[in-house]
């Protein structure tokens, strides 16, 4: 028998804040979390600005020994896991531990733990290298820390497709409880790649905006976009099945009702033609929630800011929902947090839950300029109080990864 699906808790760090309220709060007002990077001299980098976490502190959530052997990437997991875990009352004392898994998401893992272990190799040799090296850096170990640190022993892995890694990791926990594997799960998605290495790299593709106006940086949608900014952060959710979460009494933000996963299989960073790959996610997403598609009240879109993301993306959601597409509004909350890779659909999933439980659709701030390609409804500069039934949000991923979960607001 399938099982209803519902979030009832939620933890968030971003560039716009280290705590769920924080970060609502911000996106409310549409606060730009974008600024010159201070983790590293850019002096030699051609881009300068990023959306960093600021003032992140990891023992408020864990010891500091604990933290010294995590990388930031997996220090940003766990305190996202932890304040969602509190923020869902769940008692882990008495929780079936044996059902209760991790799934989360990182697209890149421990790269600034790489690079500095490479300059240690290089410099000082072979054995000058920690032994905590190895499980720093791979990217299943957020998932890994975050299940040793609520004690999760279901399920346990780690789901790695670039920016599509957050929203994957929902949409496969998800199925976990809606097919009987497990109870209750802890998902999401982490990344802290804003590094010498990772700037430059991402540099090399052409991929980043080398603008330094940090308003005119991460412009989804606008004529004017040329990359996106680089951001870090986590999202962690708690989702469990409905029956569960009535037994406790737990508050429910949203349901999840759909989940779709495609591949492009076109190339290895450029969006398939008109988005064929993602409107075929979206069509998978709607038609496993069963909601026709004039319901839908808001669409958190992957919205990159790249010229071909924003350009094929708006192109799939037309395909997908014909003249319907120019009525619901359509958001890129990465205008405020910048891309969180790995982590943004689990950051936007939670900025969904919330339009949702608030009644508030998301702006796409700092928007100026249209381009006649790009026309839907970008909710340009200021959010709106609307009723939020149904949302959607896409991620889109290199390697042609894509995903779209649905949720909807919880009616019981």
């Amino acid at each position: 028998m399938e099982r209803r699906v519902v979030i009832t808790g939620m933890g968030a760090i971003s560039p716009i804040g280290n705590t769920l309220e924080e970060n609502w709060a911000n996106v409310k007002v549409g606060k730009c979390g974008i600024d010159e990077i201070t983790s590293f001299d850019t002096a030699d980098q051609a881009v300068k600005l990023a959306g960093e976490v600021k003032d992140f502190d990891p023992t408020l959530y864990m010891d500091f020994k604990e933290a010294k052997r995590m990388a930031r990437f997996s220090q940003f997991a766990v305190s996202a896991a932890v304040q969602a875990v509190n923020d869902a009352k769940l008692d882990l004392e008495t929780i079936d531990k044996e059902r209760f898994g991790v799934i989360l998401g990182s697209g890149i893992g421990g790269l600034g733990d790489i690079e500095e272990g490479t300059l240690t190799l290089e410099h000082k040799g072979p054995r000058r290298v920690s032994p905590m090296f190895i499980p720093m850096v791979i990217s299943n170990m957020a998932a890994g820390n975050v299940a040793i640190r609520v004690g999760a022993k279901g399920i346990c892995t780690s789901v790695t497709t670039a920016c599509a890694s957050g929203t994957h990791s929902i949409g496969e926990a998800f199925r976990q409880i809606k097919f009987g594997y497990q109870d209750v799960m802890v998902t999401g998605g982490t990344e802290s790649s804003i590094t010498p290495l990772g700037v430059a790299s991402f540099n090399a593709m052409t991929a980043l905006s080398k603008s330094t106006d940090k308003n005119r940086a991460s412009i989804p949608f606008d004529g004017e976009r040329s990359g996106f900014v680089m951001g870090e952060g986590a999202g962690a959710l708690i989702l469990e099945s409905l029956d569960h979460a009535l037994a406790r009494g737990a508050h429910i933000y949203a349901e999840v009702i759909g989940y779709g996963a495609t591949c492009d299989a076109h190339h290895i960073t450029t969006p398939a033609p008109d988005g064929e790959g993602g409107a075929r996610a979206m069509e998978l997403a709607i038609k496993e929630a069963g909601i026709e598609k004039e319901k839908y009240s808001y669409i958190n879109a992957h919205g990159t800011s790249t010229k071909y993301n924003d350009k094929y993306e708006t192109a799939a959601i037309k395909t997908v929902f014909g003249e319907n597409a120019y009525k619901i509004p359509v958001s890129s909350t990465k205008s405020m947090t910048g891309h969180l890779l790995g982590a943004a659909g689990a950051v936007e999933a939670i900025y969904c839950a919330k339009a949702i439980e608030e009644d508030f659709i998301p702006a796409t701030i700092n928007y100026q300029t249209a381009d006649p390609e790009c026309d839907l409804d970008y909710v340009p500069n200021e959010g709106r109080n609307a009723v939020v039934n149904y949302a959607m949000s896409n991620s889109l991923g290199f390697g042609g990864h894509n995903a779209s979960i649905v949720l909807a607001k919880y009616n019981g």
